[in-house]
């Protein structure tokens, strides 16, 4: 039963990798730029807070990685 699980977990990783990372990649980006940038007065929306800017930067990361298409290949 559990061989079965991890193979369909293997599944929908390799599918949704470049997905992953993105969220990965941005959430990582988007707390750096609360970190290091930030907004000191607390007014801003997004980097007032480190969740806020972590879950926004996330977002933009899984839609910039969603634009990038693996090629597949064609059978004929």
């Amino acid at each position: 039963m559990h061989l079965i699980q991890d193979q369909k977990m293997t599944v929908f990783v390799k599918k949704h990798i470049l997905k992953i990372a993105g969220i990965i990649v941005g959430g990582i980006v988007g707390f750096a730029y609360y970190h290091f940038v930030g907004c000191a007065s607390g007014t801003c929306p997004i980097t007032s807070s480190p969740y806020i800017s972590t879950i926004y930067g996330a977002l933009m990361g899984y839609l910039l990685f969603d634009m990038i298409k693996k090629k597949e290949h064609e059978t004929n």
